[in-house]
């Protein structure tokens, strides 16, 4: 499963032609892509236009959908941070670490174009996609 951050899709649903976005189009209907509650939260939270937003609840709700913490994750992505602030790594987002954190443990490629993920693809190996 290919789980796509927040950054991608609002470029996806800005109409950005970014490297990220322009893969995103490209694999919608074809590829298995999910989408993380907190990630839901994330995208429709920015839209203003009411149309805008129904298109795009109804397009993100037909995708399979996951539950991203618990206190098992919480508890282990707190560990990630710890680990990474230890090796001089700040991550600034705590919703990035939880969405890096769901991926690892779940087995999910993530599409990202933040930074912040980085950290979490050498230190635990978390997989990019592509």
């Amino acid at each position: 499963m290919i789980i796509v951050d927040t950054s991608v899709w609002i470029d996806y649903f800005n109409g950005r032609p970014t490297e990220k976005a322009d893969v995103l189009d490209s694999i919608l209907g074809i590829e298995p892509v999910g989408i993380g509650d907190l990630i839901l939260v994330e995208i429709l939270q920015g839209f203003r236009s009411d149309t805008d937003y129904r298109t795009a609840r109804d397009l993100l709700t037909s995708l399979p959908s996951f539950g991203m913490l618990g206190v098992s994750r919480a508890v282990q992505c707190a560990e990630y941070v710890r680990i990474l602030r230890k090796k001089g790594t700040t991550i600034r987002k705590t919703a990035d670490v939880i969405i890096a954190g769901f991926c690892i443990e779940e087995g999910h490629s993530l599409l990202y174009t933040d930074r912040d993920f980085d950290p979490f693809v050498e230190q635990f190996g978390l997989k990019s996609f592509p």
